[in-house]
This record gives C-alpha cells, structure tokens and sequence, in this order.
C-alpha cells in the first residue's frame, strides 16, 4: 500500500533539502520560539513562579506583571527581577534551541531576532553571529538614559531574588546608575529611551554585512515564530529579500501563522505547526 505524503510532510522534506543545500542561511526568530522550547508567560509555569504576586496583585500573566503600577521600586524590582531570572538565566524545558543549533551549525548562518532571552547564546550560538535588535534581559541601562552604555545584571538580579521578602527587594539593592546616580531599567526596546550600545551597533553592522555579501547567493530566510507585533524588523525584510532573489528561500514555521504573500508563494515553504516538533523531524 502507497502512503499518502502530507503537505505538512512535502514542505517539512523540502525544508530539510533546503537547509542542506543553502548556500547561507539567516534565522529570523520571535517570540513563538521560546514559547516552542517552552518559555510561556501564563498558566502553570506563571503560577510555578507568581502565585504571590497574582493573589495579592490580581494580573495572571508574567506580561502584565510586568506593567504593572507597583507602588514602590523595591516591588517592581522583587517581581522584575524574579521574572529576569527565570526568562533569562534559567534553562528552557524543550531543547528548541539547541536541535536548531544542530541543523545551521556547519552551516553560514546568522540569526537577527526580537527575543531578549539569551536562549540562542545558550544553546552554543556564536555570538558574533547574532543580533538581538530588541535588548536583553540580562542588562540595565540608565533610565534618563544620560550615556549609551549597558550593565551586566547577573550578580544584583540573583541577590534581588534570594534576599527579597513580602513580594519586596532591600532598598539598598535598588540599582543605580554609575554616571548620572539616576535609576537603571531594563535594556528593553519600549520607548525612544533604550540604549543601542557599542555592540549593538556592531552586531547590526555585522548584519547588513552578512545580507550584501549574500543576497545573490542560494539563500534561506528562515523565519521562526515571527508574529505581528514587530513585522518590519524580520518578517518585511524577508520577504523583499526573496522577492529580489530568484535563488532564494522564505521558510516560515509558525502555529497556526505561517503565511507569505502571493508574489512569493513559489518561493516559499509554510509549515503551520509547532516549531519544536518540526525541527525534531528535520
């Protein structure tokens, strides 16, 4: 009896022969990644480490958590830096990430994306290889902010988190910044304010370099997990690179998004599935 290939099998195949025979490949990542390898902000894994902060706050949700009016710095910072701690510094369930690494390794890659985890320098990407065009997790920065720089967290977020008490941080751990004596803030893209420090600049450099040395070349724009909140920085570009390439790919895994416009459709291969599942199968 001849088994019936699904569509979902058909792209999941030529992904994997796409992937072998590409001449380079740009992973563009978002936050359905992390959400694949397991870093949810709601349900049980946010009740594992907020059920205090939900029963006295009300919000259910690490985002919300997050923007939440706490009355005091010292709150803000007992729930900031519980929250940096398990997004940022502790492990992913699923290795995501590192079945990715496995599948681009020996390859010419390079990885532009929004996520602020850190998860792809933890899975052995190489750094000079990535951009992170939205901030980081493990960085404060000046709030005003009076100078383009950005601070190691790792040693004060882990005494935030073992030494606070009531949902509350000592006022002394309070983080400030060196220069100005202003308060420090996440190195987040939210505002006009954030920082885009010397290495950011060079890891966008670094970027653009990467594309024009490339763009005629037999190229796959591998966009994982990418939504809508921020499509101009991956999704758009992906798209008009393919457009200006016959050689090139648009790949897309995303649950229940994958998509890519009409013009580029017989360029294209969209798998509407979990991304963890399908690069276990690749």
């Amino acid at each position: 009896m001849v088994r019936t290939v699904t569509v979902k099998e058909a792209q999941t195949n030529r992904l994997k022969a796409e992937i072998k025979t590409a001449d380079a490949i740009i992973i563009g990542a978002g936050a359905g990644l992390s959400t694949s390898a397991g870093f949810t902000y709601t349900g049980n894994r946010f009740r594992q480490y907020f059920s205090d902060f939900e029963d006295k706050y009300g919000f259910h949700d690490m985002y919300s958590g997050g923007f939440y009016p706490y009355k005091t710095p010292e709150e803000h910072w007992a729930y900031w830096s519980r929250y940096i701690e398990v997004n940022r510094y502790q492990n992913t369930d699923r290795p995501v990430y590192e079945n990715l690494y496995e599948l681009v390794k020996d390859k010419d890659y390079f990885v532009i994306t929004t996520n602020v985890d850190h998860c792809f320098q933890k899975a052995g990407f190489d750094k000079i290889r990535l951009f992170y065009t939205q901030g980081d997790y493990g960085l404060f920065q000046c709030s005003v902010p009076c100078c383009q720089i950005t601070y190691d967290n790792r040693e004060i977020i882990g005494r935030m988190v073992k030494e606070q008490k009531d949902m509350r941080i000592p006022s002394e751990l309070l983080p400030i910044c060196p220069v100005c004596g202003k308060p420090l803030t996440m190195n987040l893209r939210s505002d006009n304010k954030f920082v885009e420090n010397e290495g950011w600049h060079k890891a966008a450099l670094r970027y653009d370099d990467f594309i024009r040395r490339r763009k005629k070349l037999h190229i796959l724009l591998l966009e994982l997990g990418v939504g809508y909140n921020t499509p101009a920085i991956i999704k758009y570009p992906f798209w008009r690179l393919t457009a200006q390439n016959p050689k090139a790919i648009y790949a897309c895994i995303n649950n229940g998004e994958a998509f890519c416009p009409a013009e580029i459709e017989t360029q294209s291969i969209c798998i509407n599935n979990d991304i963890g599942s399908i690069l276990e199968q690749l």
